[in-house]
């Protein structure tokens, strides 16, 4: 810890000492209490689903979303604009229905800000689908592990460790003492940059896996021995990532334990943490790994102790986990650009200058196939709906465009542009609700592309929706923001 590891007590640097379990204060803790705007569970149709997500798109799979293969976890939106994350899990991997719809709901009741919440699920044939709050700002693994800009800070880490211990104590007292493989995939970040653990793990372990990974060297001992998760072996997995955040490494238990009993914590602790804490605190988090990571299950403290413990340790409570973390608020937006401007002003002239000028360069992999199958005659009249409608577009002719490009699209050609363009037709005709399908299907066949989200914008605000308006500009400016930003260097 800096150099000041040799000032430790011996207390903390004896894996084996007994240490009794402590209990803390029975004080309801305010800031955990339920939430009240979390849209009560809901049970979706595979058809919003696949819609959401632009039908299961390559693109939209989130690689690290608390869940790894075979189960994929997909980010989506909703109509409302709701961004969601969907967990699709193998086929046949909860074969009883009605187990998994009663395993759904008992969890989709839990409502926390340490959550990130389940909002409903989908089961149709072999399809067994969950619904989750989307967490933007990636998990703890890629912020702790495979971070890019900076380090996480001591403060921060302290943080994310109570926030977990809240979870955990929420979810005791709401009668779910289990949870599934907590590790640092599970822990995400909102978007205010403050942790949550996701509610996947929440659910009773099903076909598709066990309970934990198989990495025996994290299990705890008494799974290995039964085959069965305690609510002890939670706080085990909680001590592991204790150990993730003092270390900035994954380092297996026993090594660990065995370098707290060499008093060698300095091989232990993150370089980047020094000076960063004092030995007290660096004492008292070692002391609580240790204890979690007991070998007996019943030496272990339960989750209010946990938060007992670790709520006077807190550095820094007023500055905002953003901060910390040296990321951008929530609440902030990339500048616009001429065509984000054009939408948030709905200068539906602007945004038609723009769209012209843009063309089809983004219609990726469209252009090859219409001159692939251009030799038919069948194809060779639709390319001319195309570029008839391109013509009235050209001219202002709306209403002949919106016919031309509906033919087009009727034939069964896939071209986001097109959709773009009868879109801004739309408007321009005073038809917001047209204008609004189009956008989203535009955003369906391109998932990142940014007109798509800013014609959004535009179509909401003509319906009258304003906040959802707003959510569809800001994603629109972040999508083009990162198409336009070279990728980070570590």
């Amino acid at each position: 810890m800096g150099g000041q590891c040799s000032k430790l007590g011996p207390c903390c640097l004896n894996s084996s000492h007994k240490t009794a379990v402590l209990e803390a204060p029975d004080v309801e803790n305010e800031e955990n209490n339920d939430l009240t705007d979390v849209p009560a569970f809901h049970e979706y149709t595979l058809e919003q689903l696949k819609f959401a997500t632009s039908g299961f798109a390559v693109e939209n799979i989130v690689s690290e979303h608390g869940e790894k293969a075979p189960n994929v976890v997909y980010k989506g939106k909703l109509e409302n604009q709701k961004r969601i994350a969907v967990k699709r899990f193998t086929r046949m991997a909860w074969p009883d229905a009605r187990q998994f719809l009663e395993e759904a709901r008992s969890v989709g009741q839990l409502r926390s800000q340490r959550l990130a919440n389940l909002l409903g699920c989908c089961c149709e044939g072999d399809e067994r689908l969950l619904v989750a709050e989307f967490m933007p700002n990636d998990t703890l693994a890629k912020h702790l592990f495979h971070w890019e800009t900076q380090p996480m800070k001591w403060a921060m880490r302290l943080r994310v460790v109570l926030y977990l211990a809240q979870a955990l104590e929420y979810c005791t007292n709401k009668g779910r003492t289990l949870y599934h493989d907590l590790n640092a995939y599970r822990v995400l970040f909102d978007e205010e940059c403050n942790a949550r653990l996701s509610s996947f793990g929440l659910m009773k372990n099903s076909r598709d896996g066990k309970s934990y990974s198989t990495n025996l060297a994290f299990t705890p001992p008494e799974y290995l021995r039964t085959g069965r998760i305690t609510p002890e072996s939670v706080i085990y997995s909680f001590g592991t990532l204790l150990l993730d955040l003092l270390s900035g490494k994954h380092i297996p238990p026993s090594h660990a334990l065995d370098l707290i009993r060499d008093r060698n914590l300095q091989t232990l602790t993150d370089s980047c943490l020094d000076g960063q804490f004092s030995d007290s605190d660096g004492t008292e988090l070692v002391r609580l790994a240790s204890r979690c990571l007991q070998y007996e299950a019943r030496e272990r403290p339960n989750a209010k102790s946990l938060v007992a413990a670790l709520t006077p340790l807190q550095k820094d409570i007023e500055v905002p986990s953003h901060v910390l973390m040296g990321m951008p608020h929530s609440g902030s937006m990339s500048p616009l650009s001429p065509l984000g401007e054009a939408c948030s002003r709905r200068d539906l002239t602007a945004m038609h200058e723009i769209l012209e000028k843009l063309g089809y360069k983004d219609d990726e992999g469209v252009a090859n196939e219409l001159s692939f199958q251009m030799w038919t005659d069948q194809m060779q009249e639709t390319l001319v709906l195309k570029k008839k409608g391109d013509a009235c577009f050209r001219q202002r002719d709306f209403r002949e465009a919106i016919e031309c490009y509906t033919q087009f699209i009727e034939v069964g050609m896939v071209s986001p542009t097109v959709f773009a363009r009868r879109s801004l037709c739309y408007l321009m005709s005073e038809m917001p609700k047209e204008a609004l399908e189009d956008a989203m299907q535009a955003q369906v066949i391109s998932p990142v592309w940014h007109v798509a989200s800013y014609l959004q914008s535009a179509a909401l605000s003509s319906l009258g929706m304003d906040n959802e308006s707003q959510i569809a500009l800001k994603e629109g400016s972040n999508l083009e923001a990162k198409r336009s930003s070279p990728p980070l260097q570590k």
